[in-house]
């Protein structure tokens, strides 16, 4: 085959090409071995499907539903150009009896879109906007295993893990960041065999590419009334952006600014000197000259006194997790925290705000149980010792890596082991 992401070299028969693949599918499943003509891509994502621990009679759960659906699509970046996606590809999905879907860079599904029967068959496989269709949820498919190789790919009838979606064909190209080259999802086509061709790999391949194009076009929100950013999770000195300027704050502004954004109303001085500080030799002399530092860095006009307090709205990385986090949208509130707030701090207030923002965060994670979010969190610089993430991680993933990581944490602490799925 002169190109190995291609379902179907030109001249096959895609009904012999079928009943090939399913004699393969039953010899993995039943014995581990990948005979031909399963190609290289299909075969390794076989194997990854299989060591996540996924069956081929699985099927896909919907993890995002109603109002938490539709806060993490608003936020999500690609829903800057689903207006393009469905000026390029809309009339295609629909008028070819196929569906256009657009998946996160876990693999959940945000939109699904196309021939109306076609989406009521495809609902009967939960292929709907909020379902979980990575790798490690329901095996090889277009869109989970296009996020999980980085590249596009095409993945015909029974290539698919799960023998509830063999009767489809789809082909899906993830779509990057322009700025930073990470991948933030990827653009699908879902339909019947005769998308296993080459140009349907190739649409959705220069769909992608005019995606991030446009995204390298767009600005940035523009702040109004000087809506200012803080960004102070994971990073000892926090950074501001302020009327266009990036300001890097010293250690202790860093402690000032989260504080004074949190408390838009202001806080006295007494109120800063015990947040503040934990010795209570402190002066306020040297609180005083610490916020005049802070005033002219900021600039004229932006910190008041008595009490002192911001301007200006300032709109910190914590506000945003923490809203997140209370409207119940999880996957939208992991994805904005990076780490632990001003992890160097030993400030009394920043140290409980730390806690209580992590301490929420995990307490979510470990409710909803899904292994992808688990997973980030404990393979993540501040979860590498998370004994109760590991545990929670364990019991939906209980993989061979993440049993002998959690026998290893237990053993380092002196811990029973606990039982755990094998």
């Amino acid at each position: 085959m002169s190109d190995p992401w291609v379902a179907l070299e030109p001249g096959a028969d895609p009904a012999e090409r079928v009943r090939a693949l399913r004699r393969a599918h039953e010899t993995f499943t039943t014995a581990g071995t990948v005979p031909l003509p399963v190609r290289a891509v299909v075969a390794d994502s076989w194997r990854r499907s299989a060591r996540a621990g996924v069956g081929p009679d699985g099927s896909a759960s919907v993890e995002l539903m109603d109002g938490e659906l539709g806060t993490y699509r608003a936020e999500h970046p690609l829903a800057r150009v689903m207006p393009l996606f469905r000026e390029l590809m809309g009339t295609f999905a629909s008028d070819g009896e196929h569906l256009l879907a657009v998946c996160d860079a876990h693999g959940r599904l945000l939109w699904v879109e196309g021939h109306p029967s076609t989406r009521r068959r495809a609902d009967r496989m939960n292929f709907v906007p909020g379902a979980r269709w990575a790798e490690t949820a329901v095996g090889t498919n277009a869109p989970g295993t296009a996020v999980a190789v980085g590249r596009p790919v095409q993945v015909f009838a029974a290539e698919h893990f799960i023998r509830r979606v063999q009767p489809w064909t789809c082909a899906a190209a993830p779509v990057h960041d322009p700025r930073t080259g990470r991948v933030l999802g990827a653009v699908d086509l879902t339909g019947g065999d005769d998308l296993a061709h080459p140009h349907s790999l190739g649409f959705v391949q220069a769909v992608a590419r005019a995606a991030e194009s446009q995204l390298a076009l767009l600005d940035p929100p523009r702040p109004t009334d000087r809506t200012s950013g803080l960004t102070a999770l994971g990073r000892d000195e926090a950074e501001l952006v302020l009327d266009g300027r990036r300001i890097r704050l010293s250690r202790r502004h860093s402690e000032l600014m989260v504080l004074l954004a949190r408390h838009p109303e202001g806080l006295t001085g007494d109120e800063l000197l015990c947040a503040l500080y934990e010795d209570e030799s402190v002066t306020p002399v040297t609180l005083r000259a610490e916020l005049a530092r802070l005033r002219r860095l900021l600039g004229p006009g932006m910190l008041a006194s008595r009490p002192y307090r911001l301007t200006a709205p300032v709109e910190s990385d914590v506000a945003v997790v923490e809203r997140r986090l209370e409207s119940g949208a999880v996957t939208a509130a992991v994805a904005a925290y990076s780490g632990p707030l001003l992890p160097g701090s030993q400030a009394p207030a920043v140290v409980r705000l730390r806690r209580r923002l992590a301490d929420g965060l995990r307490t979510a994670l470990i409710a909803r149980r899904d292994p992808d979010l688990l997973a980030d969190w404990a393979h993540a610089p501040w979860g590498e010792d998370d004994l109760e993430v590991w545990w929670a991680l364990a019991a939906v993933r209980p993989t061979a890596t993440v049993r002998a990581h959690l026998a290893a944490l237990e053993s380092e602490l002196a811990l029973p082991a606990r039982r755990t799925p094998r």
